[in-house]
């Protein structure tokens, strides 16, 4: 503010530069190397992959479901559980890997096809009792809690290069 009123400059004049009002720097665009470099440095993950993820994770705490209550119906309930991550993440999987020119277009895609995932979810959810007689709700809940949590892990996995 000058004694007239607010500073007619941007960016703003200061002696010591941009760190003086704790103010972030300017935005430099990248050269096509630059960007190469960042992309390189930063490793996408897959969104296949976290699934392929969620689904061996399902698997296996559906296997151990199994031996642990020697019970079909545990196990078909946490195979269900599986399924009702597995297939609405395919969902936003296949709308997401979709190319979109705008950032607009890319946003509202993204929640379109989350929208389209959680209904998805919750319809398998309600469903789940006529699909599965017998349902066991804890192998279902936990089975689903675990492929949920997939997702956590993948990010830890997926490391970072060394320079």
């Amino acid at each position: 503010m000058t004694e007239t009123g607010p500073r007619k400059t941007w960016p703003p004049a200061s002696a010591g530069g941009w760190d003086d009002d704790n103010e972030e720097p300017p935005v430099k665009a990248l050269s096509p190397e630059e960007a190469a470099a960042l992309k390189s440095a930063l490793p996408m993950l897959s969104p296949w992959r976290v699934l392929g993820m969620q689904l061996v994770a399902g698997l296996l705490c559906a296997a151990v479901i199994r031996l642990w209550t020697a019970s079909g119906v545990a196990m078909a309930s946490a195979l269900y559980g599986v399924a009702a991550v597995v297939l609405p993440n395919m969902l936003l999987a296949r709308g997401m890997t979709k190319r979109v020119n705008s950032a607009v277009g890319a946003a509202a895609g993204f929640m379109g096809w989350e929208f389209l995932k959680i209904g998805a979810s919750v319809a398998m959810l309600v469903l789940a009792p006529k699909v599965v007689p017998g349902l066991s709700w804890p192998a279902l809940l936990v089975t689903l809690a675990v492929c949920i949590k997939v997702n956590w892990l993948a990010l830890a996995w997926r490391g970072r290069k060394q320079y």
